[in-house]
């Protein structure tokens, strides 16, 4: 009987130390169990398209670890779930605001702006506590990540405060009011959580965005993201404000189809956010001012023409119809595509290449998929067919050579292999 009471004793005791513990934590943190706050981070989590990059291939949701390759070298993501020794689950919400505002870590070390901390910066307080409260809900992971490989200093985190002092200015978005409420909110995703310029954008030599042509496409991945811009050609000015909203909601619309790291953000970022918001995004988009016009500076030749005609009536016409304006949510026009029409070429010839898979969503379980064809085609197919495509049914876009398909080639190539 005594020994019962014991157990029982014991039992009370850390039961009532559990009760203070819980008392001790929620004073601590008053969000915890908020799930308002709750849900409205989740929002805002989906619209940060955060579980891409923090999460390796085979890994926990959010766990981090994934390879982010750069031009200096390769950065691991950071563990963000709640585990307190590999995660964020000691961080307090001011660490956490300071990390998202000024890209600065807990133990004070800064962060690389691999983390878009130049676009997180914008947004406001209010929704980074939402943010922190959604996360403090996934189970925590003990995952500590790998080391960073980055070449000397940028291998030291100091050298941010110099690279911070050049090209970064915190602070939040400030409303324009001179334009509507829709506008505004489109800005505020695209400009911060949304961070859409940082694959969108050139950068210079240190990794920065050229600020003279924020939006204009730029190379990420070993795949080109496209102009965003009012550009008739080559970004989205021949979109129409339902043709973006059905892009980024599904993964294609009458005009082209999402492949690559785009489809990563359909897939897990824009396909879960509220039509609302996409709708706002497209308003926002549409009022970016044209990139310089890029109509080719010359003409294929007859007999690269000749031949790339040859070579799509055999191997893409099918699927992509002689008329090059393809079937429907089910293969994407390449008359008058703004992929096709880019400036830079590398994600078609990555696709004639190395083939792909469309996005996957719920208005499209299965996902448009291109066969390969870089197995089949020499360079000088592959360079006459798409320049054929790249001016064809009025494209207009510069001729691609063989020593482009030659250049790209062997890293199409190492991706494959690397699979």
């Amino acid at each position: 009987m005594s020994s019962r009471r014991r157990i029982s004793a014991a039992a009370w005791a850390a039961s009532l130390s559990s009760l203070l513990c819980v008392a001790i934590w929620h004073a601590a943190d008053a969000q915890v169990g908020d799930f308002a706050l709750e849900q409205r981070g989740h929002r805002l989590v989906d619209a940060g398209d955060c579980v891409a990059c923090h999460t390796a291939e085979g890994g926990k949701p959010f766990a981090g670890g994934r390879p982010l390759d750069t031009p200096f070298g390769t950065i691991y993501s950071p563990n963000i779930t709640p585990d307190a020794q590999t995660g964020i689950g000691a961080w307090t919400g001011d660490q956490f605001y300071r990390a998202m505002h000024e890209g600065i870590a807990a133990d004070g070390t800064h962060l690389y702006p691999a983390f878009p901390y130049p676009w997180f910066t914008k947004v406001k307080r209010e929704d980074v506590d939402a943010i922190r409260a959604y996360l403090r809900t996934i189970a925590p992971v003990r995952n500590k990540r790998p080391e960073n490989e980055l070449v000397w200093p940028l291998n030291h985190s100091f050298s941010m405060t110099g690279w911070n002092a050049m090209f970064f200015s915190p602070g939040t978005f400030q409303p324009d009011t001179t334009q509507s409420a829709e506008w505004n909110r489109g800005a505020y995703l695209v400009e911060g959580l949304g961070h859409c310029g940082a694959c969108h954008s050139p950068k210079n030599a240190l990794g920065a965005v050229k600020d003279a042509h924020r939006f204009e496409g730029s190379e990420i991945e070993n795949w080109f993201a496209p102009d965003l811009t009012a550009n008739k050609v080559s970004g989205l000015g021949s979109w129409s404000l339902d043709d973006i909203v059905a892009f980024l909601k599904t993964g294609h619309n009458r005009r082209t189809a999402a492949y690559g790291a785009m489809s990563e953000v359909v897939e897990d970022s824009a396909s879960k956010m509220a039509d609302e918001d996409l709708n706002d995004i497209a308003i926002y988009l549409k009022s970016l001012p044209a990139s310089a016009s890029s109509a080719p500076s010359s003409k294929a030749e007859a007999g690269t023409v000749s031949s790339g005609q040859a070579i799509y009536r055999d191997a893409c016409s099918a699927c992509h119809q002689s008329s090059g304006q393809g079937v429907p949510s089910l293969f994407p026009s390449l008359k008058g595509s703004s992929m096709v029409q880019s400036r830079d070429p590398l994600s078609m010839i990555r696709l004639v290449l190395n083939g792909g898979k469309a996005a996957t969503t719920a208005s499209d379980p299965n996902g448009t998929a291109m066969p390969s064809f870089g197995w089949k085609l020499s360079d000088q197919q592959v360079a006459a067919v798409s320049t054929y495509v790249r001016q064809a049914w009025g494209n207009q876009a510069a001729p691609v050579s063989s020593a482009d398909i030659a250049a790209i080639r062997p890293k199409v190539e190492a991706i494959t292999s690397a699979k």
